[in-house]
């Protein structure tokens, strides 16, 4: 996460309350997932998390109508392949990000996964959303699946917040302040990665692509890697696998081919947290197949080593 942010000090707004709009953006939206989960799918398969209490979505942002429950469009729809789904859902609640984004910060650029938004770079503020990242494990019931809302200076993450809708928890930080856990009874924990300092006794998540030849690839750097840590872990959402880096939940992330809005939220919680992370370029895609990789310092020499030795840290295309 290095870099300067070159924007007149003057003209930039404060870290910390960039934090606020996102994770307060995020927790709404984060409110409207879960509400129309089982509408759209039924009673979820965890019965948990139907019944966890609702984040708290007291906000600075000015309130928006609720976006439409109502559609004309399929439940389901597909993109890159037929195995990568876009849900009602997923476009309602980005009209919904964007709509409070511009009530809160009208002169600000989106980019999202479903809405889009310019390739280049801007001088300024962008936001940077996925309206919910882990869209199978939403449709299965599988309760791993998050809001991501990211605010970025000149291509570099300043501020970020990660709902983990299921089980109604917040992860946030601001660039230079640490990074926190919000749960929804109100309480705060900062962040730190765990203290291990042995690849071999780590617990590493990775994720893979939709396509079958960057599949394949994958599972031959998991064969090569699975021996050499303690387990491997496959989450299905990395914007949480990055907040688990954070929290110590897991130990490393790995994975190729994210966009920018799967781990600019995530990556910046995970280095406020003390995480070694490699990013690819602001202006990457999925379809470029780099690396982002996020892992507890004490094993980061080794786990690089490691996945060097492997061709993990070539592009994956």
């Amino acid at each position: 996460m290095n870099g300067d942010v070159n924007s007149p000090a003057e003209q930039r707004p404060a870290n910390d309350d960039l934090e606020a709009i996102a994770r307060s953006v995020a927790q709404a939206a984060a409110e409207h997932v879960r509400s129309r989960r089982p509408e759209l799918f039924g009673s979820s398969a965890d019965p948990a998390a139907d019944t966890i209490p609702a984040v708290s979505t007291k906000s600075t942002v000015p309130t928006v109508p609720t976006v439409s429950t109502k559609s004309t469009v399929p439940t389901v729809s597909t993109k890159s392949t037929e195995t990568d789904p876009v849900t009602v859902a997923d476009t309602e609640t980005e009209h919904l990000i964007r709509s409070l984004l511009r009530t809160a910060r009208p002169d600000d650029e989106v980019l999202g996964e479903e809405a889009g938004g310019s390739v280049d770079v801007p001088s300024g503020v962008r936001w940077v959303v996925d309206p919910i990242d882990g869209t199978v494990n939403f449709m299965y019931g599988v309760p791993a699946y998050a809001v991501s809302v990211a605010a970025q200076i000149d291509g570099q993450s300043v501020a970020g917040a990660v709902v983990d809708v299921a089980r109604g928890l917040t992860y946030s930080a601001a660039r230079g302040g640490g990074a926190y856990l919000h749960g929804a009874d109100g309480t705060r924990i900062r962040l730190s990665c765990n203290e291990i300092d042995r690849a071999d006794l780590a617990l590493v998540a990775t994720g893979f692509g939709y396509e079958a030849t960057r599949r394949r690839i994958q599972g031959e750097i998991v064969a090569g890697l699975l021996p050499r840590v303690r387990d491997i872990r496959r989450i299905g959402a990395a914007a949480l696998d990055l907040c688990m880096v954070a929290s110590g939940a897991v130990d490393a992330h790995y994975e190729h081919g994210l966009s920018p809005w799967d781990w600019a939220a995530g990556a910046l919680i995970a280095a406020e947290a003390g995480a070694v992370v490699h990013i690819p370029p602001p202006d990457s895609r999925s379809s470029e197949g780099y690396l982002t990789l996020a892992t507890a310092p004490g094993i980061a020499t080794e786990l690089v080593s490691i996945l060097d030795e492997l061709g993990a840290r070539d592009r994956v295309a």
